[in-house]
């Protein structure tokens, strides 16, 4: 998929969108039910993304941003005879 088809398709999306917000207000309540819960969950999604970047990005990098020396390679020599 072409960068060009992503964003047409990320933009009929949108526009999708903005359209059942404007019908919102006139909709029945299932339907208002239905979309609450839909909307719920993309946001759910979203925060738990961030959620485990950022913990993530914590676990690497600590507070302080020095790598956490647990996580560091350490270099394997031969013994010595």
């Amino acid at each position: 998929m072409s960068s060009e088809d992503f964003l047409k398709e990320i933009q009929a999306i949108g526009e999708k969108f903005l359209l059942k917000l404007q019908k919102l207000p006139k909709a029945d309540p299932v339907e208002i039910a239905s979309f609450s819960v839909v909307l719920l969950f993309i946001v759910t999604v979203l925060v738990l993304t961030v959620i485990a970047c950022s913990c993530c990005c914590y676990s690497c990098c600590g507070c302080d941003g020095r790598p956490d020396p647990r996580h560091k390679k350490s270099r394997v020599r031969p013994a010595a005879h």
